[in-house]
């Protein structure tokens, strides 16, 4: 699949795949929507505190919302478990030229994106004393197919859009999402296309739009009731 970089309107890289027509991140700022959307509208939103708070993110990628997540657990002293699924991981060489280690390291603890991407597939890997994270090297489907495990607090759901993948944001993949949230666990995203908040509805998630990163309008948080 042919990846190359591009820079955003922060000066943050994303990764573009021309086939697709779709980028990893907003052209108007990878990190700044990253920080809107998953962090500020999904991580810091969540009541009170948990012991080990669990994350799901659709879609490993860059690294980047990982990144983020254990910066802020870094920051707020909270343990997170972060699980991931990745199909395509990049490349050392794709890793490497990405320009978030500079961006995002001047402050906080201190972690390399290489060693978020070098951690072993299949097991958890114990990144920083607060941070575990588990990538599986499979599709969203391969994974909703295995049993399901402990809840998650909290799921990020950053696929691509659904205009170059819509099975991924199928009323049955939100079902199947939420039945492994939490009680008053929460689904962000990117995505607010009314076609999307109505499988989610279905599904079972009350779903509410919030205002967006800059070029976007509107996001959406989905809590399980």
């Amino acid at each position: 699949m042919e990846r190359h970089i591009s820079i955003t309107a922060d000066g943050s890289h994303t990764l573009a795949i021309p086939g697709l027509q779709v980028t990893y991140h907003s052209t108007h700022g990878a990190i700044q929507e990253s920080m809107h959307v998953f962090i500020r509208t999904g991580l810091q939103s969540l009541p009170g505190t948990q012991p080990v708070l669990r994350v799901f993110e659709m879609g490993f990628g860059t690294g980047l919302n990982a990144m983020l997540t254990l910066q802020e657990a870094a920051a707020q002293r909270q343990e997170v478990y972060y699980e991931t699924v990745e199909l395509y991981p990049l490349s050392t060489a794709e890793v490497q030229l990405l320009n978030y280690n500079v961006l995002l390291n001047s402050a906080g603890e201190y972690c390399p994106l290489e060693a978020l991407h070098a951690a072993p597939w299949g097991v958890d890997a114990r990144v920083t004393p607060l941070f575990t994270l588990h990538k599986k090297q499979q599709s969203l489907f391969e994974y909703l197919e295995s049993p399901a495990q402990q809840p998650f607090h909290l799921i990020y759901f950053d696929a691509f859009d659904p205009a170059a993948q819509p099975e991924l944001w199928s009323q049955p993949v939100f079902e199947q999402l939420y039945a492994r949230l939490y009680e008053g666990g929460a689904l962000v995203t990117y995505c607010s296309k009314g076609v999307v908040r109505r499988a989610m509805q279905t599904a079972g998630f009350m779903v509410e739009k919030l205002p967006g990163p800059p070029g976007k309008r509107e996001i959406v948080r989905a809590v399980r009731k």
